[in-house]
């Protein structure tokens, strides 16, 4: 798969954080996504992860399970893209949607509650768009991408104000 390989990488490392998972939980899969992002938007021809991550693998009947939950949902969206508007997965575009995952991925490594779905599909959506060449899904990735992070910053801002709330009331004893 040489460089198409950065898309099955993110979306594996993706994938599980669109369902809601324990607090800390995303940054174990946010690690490897910064990892690939970066060497993605320094143009790396291959992916590389270190040997701790890389040496892992998964039991054959855990996969199969996961593989079976999976394959309805990969049918569907192999219905759905197609190369079209190719030029978007490809240089430069493609460093700009690794720079895009790389801020997604940070947010991902981030403990904000309920905060870590829209990002996962975001990169989900951008990493098949490289699988499949199609630009479309790029932009629907870059529509979701905007979303996700307006609403993290608003998550955080909240977060932030109730704080200062709280700190401000429990010192004005």
């Amino acid at each position: 798969m040489s460089h198409r390989a950065f898309g099955a990488l993110m979306l594996i490392f993706a994938a599980p954080n669109v369902l809601p998972t324990p607090p800390g939980f995303s940054s174990l899969f946010a690690a490897p996504l910064l990892l690939l992002t970066t060497q993605l938007a320094l143009s790396r021809s291959r992916p590389w992860l270190p040997r701790l991550i890389a040496d892992r693998s998964i039991a054959r009947e855990h996969f199969a399970s996961i593989l079976e939950k999976a394959m309805p949902w990969l049918l569907r969206a192999e219905r759905l893209l197609k190369p079209r508007l190719s030029f978007l997965t490809r240089p430069p575009f493609e460093q700009g949607i690794a720079i895009l995952c790389l801020l997604l991925a940070v947010v991902l490594f981030l403990p904000i509650p309920l905060g870590n779905m829209l990002p996962a599909v975001s990169i989900c959506l951008f990493s098949l768009a490289i699988l499949e060449r199609d630009g479309l899904a790029a932009l629907l990735a870059a529509a979701v991408t905007a979303i996700s992070i307006i609403v993290a910053w608003g998550v955080l801002y909240a977060l932030i104000k109730s704080a200062i709330f709280i700190l401000s009331n429990a010192l004005a004893f």
